[in-house]
């Protein structure tokens, strides 16, 4: 992996475990010579991850809407960004940018980032190594719904397997950089569906 996109909060969020594990990622990419592509925001954990990935001498490429550049407040350190007129058009050029894809702790807008890249993982529009990086057990409740899905029958349970969780790092990269995609078909009974 030369590149992985990062999902995160705009926010640091209400523990300082958050903060810690956005350091450490930052950090570790630079340290391992992968660039770090994310949503170009210098605040919340998004704006950490990025600081912490340029201290270490690290590559940092931000994508954002131009609505969202101040509302954000656009990073104007990094290596390189890239201004976008709409949301779909910043998520498709960092998915494009990136040979896999790490969520940590966020909100509506991390959420959405991850869900859409796994669908497309779902349909086999990629075959990147999505992770979670499980900081204070902060996604414990959302792969509790993944797997309530699973058993509900809206998904199957390869499904599970389009990511992997971590709270750990140097755990998380190593499953990634491991990671064969499988195909599995989207609807469980097709004539039922």
């Amino acid at each position: 992996m030369k590149a992985i996109c990062l999902f995160c909060g705009s926010n640091k969020g209400a523990k300082p475990e958050y903060e810690a594990a956005a350091r450490e990622f930052g950090r570790t990419l630079a340290e391992q010579g992968i660039t770090l592509v994310y949503g170009a925001g210098k605040v919340g954990l998004m704006g950490v991850a990025a600081d912490a990935a340029l201290a270490a001498g690290g590559k940092v490429i931000g994508v954002i809407p131009e609505f969202l550049k101040a509302k954000e407040v656009a990073h104007t350190g990094l290596t390189e960004i890239h201004v976008t007129e709409t949301m779909h058009q910043r998520k498709a050029l960092m998915a494009e940018l990136s040979d896999g894809f790490v969520a940590l702790p966020g909100g509506f807008g991390t959420f959405d980032e991850l869900f859409e890249i796994l669908t497309w993982g779902q349909l086999s529009l990629h075959g990147k190594p999505v992770g979670l990086l499980d900081a204070a057990g902060y996604y414990q409740p959302l792969h509790r719904m993944m797997e309530h899905a699973v058993a509900e029958g809206f998904a199957r349970p390869g499904n599970m397997d389009l990511f992997h969780i971590s709270e750990d790092l140097p755990t998380l990269l190593a499953q990634m950089r491991a990671y064969q995609p499988q195909e599995v078909a989207k609807w469980l009974d097709l004539a039922k569906a």
